[in-house]
């Protein structure tokens, strides 16, 4: 399960768009192998294109993936 509000700052805590997209994609990365695949492919995707902000850079690309794989129920075990 996610990190609860209290450990992020006051400043997006204040912020209420940005505590509300920070508690979407917390809820997103909590659910995430319960997902379809279609959906967790548009996801990742947009999220890169979202991170990217114009850049070129791919790392974002394999920090993503890594955290992602990491943090994953069916990939935990391996």
């Amino acid at each position: 399960m996610g990190a609860p509000m209290n450990r992020h700052s006051d400043q997006v805590v204040n912020d209420i768009p940005a505590r509300y997209f920070l508690v979407l994609g917390t809820a997103a990365a909590d659910l995430w192998s319960e997902l379809p695949q279609e959906l967790q492919h548009r996801l990742f995707e947009h999220a890169v294109v979202l991170g990217h902000q114009g850049e070129q850079d791919e790392s974002l690309r394999e920090q993503l993936a890594k955290f992602l794989h990491d943090h994953h129920e069916r990939t935990l075990a391996r």
